[in-house]
């Protein structure tokens, strides 16, 4: 008989839950929880549910939304397939089983009578994680529910701890230059050239600040644009660069930073998705380490909704391999899945042991 982690894995998987496409799925989570027992509640298409009332807080937050079918998937996207050990669908490892694992363990937990001596721990299944930052459920669930004092983020991370995320900016980067008939070049100046000229610089540049969990910024070139005409010395070129930040550096830092080495004039064109880190000393990270003996904290270099946590201790983890995200093989490995029940049973017990020794 598959277990309830498995069995409710599955459910979820046959629910095309894109981004903003959520509300079949979560009343569905709601009927399950309330089926098992739990107060729940929705507010658009996320839901959460608990044990306990009062402080400390625990989170447990996963999302329900997935990105769209890739290309040759080997089975139905849809249609969860068991095979040598593991089970494949869409949203298998990124991030439904994180959700069925910790709704698994809120239940399994109530089931074994235990409940917070004093406290509470939530479990919160929210929408729009993966592409809508106006819709985003925890982003929304932040500003109806009393703030938490730890969390953890459910993501793939093979079951490691995350004490650390990378952040993500977009630059604008606008080359500006003078116009002139291709056959009189020297009467103009040629953008392009200065944009390559600042391409080449940060190709060259170096950060003085390493991070211990997610090393050094990365700079890409993502796209660029320019010229009008094949006889014409373009007055303007613009390119993109892709940043992952780190919390060794403020978005603002950085931006300076690259201002400061470039002939060209840059604009911020997107830096919401901060860099996000936690003491390994907090308690939720210490939970952790006591509930998965011999496991490392480590960091992640993908984003996810622990940037609207960037006030709460807060450790990503989950079950599940994170290259497999968004892929047409996305899979999980059933008995790490089953590993990620026990896991969160043991973190939540661990956290309000030592919160109440505390």
């Amino acid at each position: 008989m598959a277990s309830r982690a498995l069995s409710l894995l599955k459910e979820l998987v046959r629910f095309p839950s894109l981004s903003r496409q959520e509300s079949a799925i979560c009343a569905f989570v709601q009927g399950y929880a309330e089926a098992a027992g739990l107060p729940t509640c929705r507010w658009g298409n996320s839901v959460c549910f608990w044990l306990g009332e009062g402080t400390p807080r625990l989170l447990l937050n996963s999302h329900l939304d997935v990105v769209p079918p890739s290309r040759a998937h080997p089975f139905d996207p849809f249609d969860p397939v068991e095979l040598g050990g593991l089970l494949f669908g869409r949203g298998t490892a990124d991030a439904k089983a994180s959700g069925a694992a910790m709704t698994a363990a809120l239940i399994e937990l109530a089931e074994e009578g235990w409940s917070p001596l004093q406290g509470q721990v939530m479990v919160a299944l929210t929408e729009c994680e993966e592409t809508d930052f106006e819709h985003n459920g925890l982003r929304a669930l932040r500003k109806v529910v009393p703030k938490p004092d730890a969390a953890l983020v459910g993501e793939p991370t093979n079951l490691v701890p995350m004490v650390a995320q990378k952040g993500l900016m977009i630059l604008r980067v606008d080359a500006k230059g003078k116009s002139a008939h291709a056959a009189r070049a020297k009467l103009g100046e040629n953008a392009i050239l200065k944009a390559l000229r600042d391409i080449q610089r940060l190709e060259d540049l170096t950060f003085a600040r390493e991070d211990p969990w997610v090393g050094y910024p990365s700079v890409n070139i993502t796209t660029i644009e320019g010229g009008i005409a094949r006889n014409v010395i373009p007055d303007s070129c613009t390119f993109y660069v892709d940043i992952r930040s780190t919390p060794a550096y403020t978005h603002a830092e950085i931006t300076q930073h690259v201002q400061s080495i470039l002939e060209s004039e840059v604009t911020v064109h997107s830096d919401r998705i901060v860099p996000v880190a936690t003491s390994v000393d907090a308690d939720i990270v210490q939970a952790c380490l006591r509930a998965l003996p011999g496991s490392r904290p480590t960091g992640s270099p993908t984003a996810s909704d622990w940037i609207y946590l960037s006030d709460v201790p807060t450790v990503k983890i989950g079950p599940g391999t994170s290259e497999k995200s968004h892929t047409s093989d996305e899979s999980i490995d059933i008995a790490e899945l089953e590993q990620a029940v026990d896991a969160f049973k043991h973190i939540v017990r661990e956290y309000f042991a030592g919160s109440a020794d505390t």
